[in-house]
């Protein structure tokens, strides 16, 4: 049994040695691998099949083919904010060009540059295709484009430029149809007769004669070049705005010529080493400027082409556009006639902008005076100027309160100064105010508190600052900035930045277009930058401020402020050289550029006047009157604006607080409650960096002492009162009800006394005095007298005989004799020298009153000061009697109140500035 065992185990393991050894063996493919297989064989027929089934309802969707849209261009319409139809563009400036009058010149370019293998396709290409599919898969879809010049045709002739899959579809499928049906030199003239050139030149011919003023077959390989490379971007790279752009672009466009072996290597370099400006023409001046929305215009055309592949002459758009065309033609007016504003020149040039202060929708621009061509020079967009003073806000207080928390009272010295690297710097005024407010700084345009604004805050800042708000400076800025120095800006881009101040800090990118609709009715609405670039506390401290340079009685701003308006703004203005000045015999007084912008929280406005002034020629300048003429465009415009449209104010946030601070103080210390109302001054702070200090110099003031009594036997009320701090400044305002009635104002003077005749019978008056001093109002003292229920009223004397006055009896009753009323009236006024002057009641403060027979009354004190009051008409001296009060015929009246005026604080230099309104750097 045993040996058995032995056996099969010796069998059993002799087995599995046999197993393990066939595994060692080549493996054999699984019925796991065949799964796999026909999986990815299964998906690729699905996706085969859904492709083409996706392909396929795609191009049943695709338009046919017509010759007239592939070679006759389709108008576009403008509208205005409204929807309605403002003009239509696109029939006009295009010279068609036949194939066989293209030099191999311009067909060699072309197809260099959009389509080396143009004439090996069949409409598309795949091999491009393919590079397309890859760059697209890593970058994400659109990034990379494969078109023909095949498909660029059907693109713009029937399709919309937007890169999605099922417009590449149709554009795929039209494209192999359009080359079945024409010659390749058919299509090839197709194209180059459609495309844009910028500068309303549509076509290649139209686009040669436009800039160089040739025909095809004179153009040189350079200008060829330029011209090529105009279609992919034409408003980037128009050479006249950006020659070193179009510079760039065209030598690319050499490069490409001399890569598929058109040109040489030295003619490329030669090409490339000429002026891009050489040979090129003015633009054509000879169509003139008919309507009062052609600057506008431009600017859409411009956007429209910014916003991707569309061309405004051939593409048939409808644009909505944000112009406001009551607000267009106004300032068209006012820039083209002397309705409005009286212009010492012709020549004289301006620039206009109005923005919507909110959504930064570009409402009207002033392209210029006197504008004979259509899409021409437009100084409200394309001339760029240095600022002047108005970069103030920008560069130097805005970041102040952004980056340093500085507030409207922030104190600067205003004194000698100079730049770092030692230049003497002046205030325009050639005058120093010592210590000064940012507020006073700014509104003043002070240039040294400018530059230490700017020191202050840090050249980077200032300048990061800027660029946030659409003023691009470079990457490093000089000091001479904090004046407009070292970079120019047009009104448009001006306009853009001010508005953020008034939009709580939001910068909204000025645009000229709303939306846009393509043929097939797809929108494209326009994507602007949108974006917060200071905190809401920085926008509102600026705009409180900049409202002094409007209001204020040293602002420089006056003149172009509208009382009824909350509106905020800055002057600028610009130098001459000293050599300019003494080679053209140029005045100090002259200016070379005149700025003023503004905002309300409905509009902003930037305005620019100035000369050209084209290099060698003599310069003209701005005259004191005419460096104002920006302040009157401006107020014209804006009060224009107001009439449709409600302007509130600008709200304070959160982040704000308003501080009395004690005048002069520094550093700042706020007001207590009983600070006089002529030593404060009220400022705005970022909360929580605000003052704590508070005053100790001011106490309450006492109430005065008031005393009342009823004098039966005169049938008067005697009214005195009495002051600790009683002096010339001191004023006492006295108030009466009756029997708990409302109480009325008796008077507001000086005076210390008054008297109430024929009181009611019965009646209980009561009195209130309050002390004003230096503005500052005390508690009021009250007392009260209960007039007897049969008061004996004196009987009426006026027909009595007169009797000679007993021994010791007052004369001044008796009725004066002829000419002597001029003694009387003196008596009256000096009644009370002794302190018993009249007949009845002495009491012990020296008061005493008597009737004269012209139903006067006179009260005295033992002060000296008296009161006197008559109903005669005339007291002899021409001064007429006091009127009434509160319709009692013999009540003595306290006489005319007047209200003491606050006293402006002097200006530290008894002699005014020469010219207030005046801020030239």
């Amino acid at each position: 049994m045993a040996e058995k065992y032995n056996t099969r185990e010796e069998r059993r393991k002799q087995g599995q040695t046999q197993k393990k050894g066939q595994n060692k063996g080549p493996k054999k493919p699984t019925n796991m691998l065949k799964r796999i297989f026909l999986i990815l064989v299964t998906i690729g027929i699905i996706g085969l099949v859904a492709g083409g089934a996706a392909m396929a309802y795609f191009i049943s969707d695709a338009p046919k083919l017509d010759e007239k849209l592939l070679k006759d261009p389709v108008t576009s319409k403008i509208l205005d904010e409204n929807g309605k139809l403002l003009a239509e563009i696109g029939k006009e400036n295009r010279d068609y060009v036949n194939y066989e009058d293209i030099p191999d010149l311009v067909e060699e370019a072309f197809l260099a540059t959009e389509d080396s293998r143009f004439y090996e396709h069949h409409g598309v290409d795949f091999l491009r295709l393919g590079s397309a599919v890859i760059a697209n898969v890593k970058n994400g879809f659109g990034s990379e484009g494969a078109s023909t010049l095949t498909q660029q045709v059907i693109k713009r002739s029937y399709l919309t430029p937007d890169k999605t899959i099922k417009r590449k579809v149709q554009e795929m499928w039209l494209s192999i149809q359009l080359e079945r049906k024409y010659t390749k030199e058919e299509i090839f003239e197709m194209y180059v007769n459609k495309i844009f050139f910028a500068n309303r030149a549509n076509g290649i011919l139209t686009a040669s004669q436009t800039y160089y003023g040739k025909d095809l077959s004179e153009l040189k390989l350079n200008e060829a070049a330029m011209l090529v490379g105009l279609p992919q971007s034409p408003s980037r790279y128009d050479p006249y705005k950006y020659p070193e752009r179009a510079k760039e672009r065209r030598d690319i466009v050499l490069h490409l010529m001399n890569k598929h072996g058109y040109i040489t290597e030295s003619e490329m370099k030669n090409a490339q080493s000429i002026d891009i400006t050489q040979g090129l023409q003015e633009i054509d001046k000879s169509q003139i400027d008919t309507t009062a929305y052609d600057a506008f215009i431009d600017l859409v055309i411009e956007e429209v082409g910014d916003m991707g592949d569309y061309n405004v002459f051939t593409d048939g758009l409808e644009i909505q556009t944000t112009i406001d065309k009551d607000a267009q033609e106004y300032v068209y007016n006012m820039l083209n006639s002397d309705e409005i504003i009286n212009y010492p020149s012709k020549d004289l040039q301006a620039g206009v902008t109005l923005l919507d202060t909110e959504t930064g929708e570009i409402k009207a621009v002033g392209g210029g005076r006197n504008t004979t061509v259509k899409r021409g020079w437009n100084y409200a967009t394309d001339a760029k100027r240095s600022p002047g003073s108005t970069i103030k806000p920008i560069l130097d207080y805005g970041p102040a309160v952004e980056y340093l928390n500085w507030s409207t009272y922030h104190q600067i010295k205003d004194e000698e100064y100079s730049y770092t690297d030692g230049t003497p710097l002046k205030n325009a005024s050639g005058r120093h105010y010592g210590t000064v407010t940012t507020r006073e700084a700014l509104a003043r345009s002070l240039n040294i508190p400018a530059l230490k604004t700017l020191q202050a805050v840090g050249l980077d800042r200032a300048r990061d600052f800027a660029t946030d708000l659409g003023i691009p400076f470079d990457k490093e800025i000089t000091e001479s900035a904090a004046l407009g120095g070292g970079k120019d800006v047009s009104t448009l881009e001006l306009a853009g930045a001010y508005s953020s101040f008034g939009n709580k800090g939001i910068y909204n990118e000025p645009h000229s277009v709303k939306k846009i609709v393509l043929r097939d009715k797809t929108t494209i609405k326009n994507k602007t930058d949108s974006k917060p670039v200071m905190k809401d506390s920085t926008a509102f401290i600026v705009t409180d401020m900049l409202k002094s340079v409007m209001k204020e009685p040293y602002g420089t701003g006056r003149l172009a402020n509208i009382p009824s308006l909350p509106v905020a703004g800055k002057t600028g203005s610009t130098n001459f050289t000293p050599e300019q000045r003494a080679k053209n015999n140029i005045p100090s007084s002259g200016v070379k550029d005149s700025w003023m912008a503004g905002y309300t929280t409905n509009y902003t406005v930037a305005v620019w006047a100035g000369y050209d002034n084209a290099s060698g020629e003599q310069m003209e300048y701005l005259g004191e009157s005419s460096q104002r003429i920006p302040k009157f465009i401006f107020k014209n415009l804006m009060e224009h604006m107001a009439q449709s449209k409600e302007t509130k104010d600008f709200d304070q946030p959160d982040s704000v607080v308003k501080v009395g601070v004690i005048k002069g103080s520094n550093p700042a210390v706020k007001a207590n409650e009983y600070t006089p109302s002529s030593k404060i001054t009220y400022e705005y702070y970022v909360k929580g960096h605000e003052p704590t200090q508070v005053t100790t110099e001011y106490e309450k003031i006492d109430s005065p002492g008031i005393n009342a009594s009823y004098n039966q036997e005169n049938n008067e009320i005697n009214l005195s009162w009495s002051h600790s701090k009683g002096n010339g400044n001191t004023q006492f305002e006295v108030k009466m009800s009756v029997d708990g009635g409302a109480q009325s104002v008796l008077k507001k003077s000086k005076d210390t006394s008054l008297t109430i005749p024929n009181p009611t019978p019965g009646s209980k008056y009561t009195f209130s005095v309050v002390a004003l001093v230096d503005n500052q109002q005390s508690d009021p003292a009250s007392t009260s007298v209960n007039i007897p229920a049969e008061a004996e009223v004196p009987e009426d004397t006026e027909d009595e005989e007169i009797e000679d006055p007993a021994e010791g009896e007052d004369t001044e009753q008796e009725t004066p004799a002829e000419g002597e009323e001029d003694k009387q009236d003196e008596d009256k006024n000096n009644n009370g020298e002794n302190g018993n002057n009249g007949n009845g009641n002495n009491d012990n403060s020296g008061n005493g009153n008597g009737n004269n027979d012209n139903n006067g009354n006179g009260n005295g004190n033992g002060n000296g000061n008296g009161n006197g009051n008559g109903n005669n008409t005339d007291d002899g001296n021409g001064n007429k009697g006091d009127e009434d009060v509160e319709g009692g015929d013999d009540v003595t009246d306290p006489g005319q109140v007047e209200e003491e005026k606050p006293v402006e604080t002097p200006d530290p230099d008894p002699n005014p500035d020469p010219d207030p309104d005046k801020d030239t750097e």
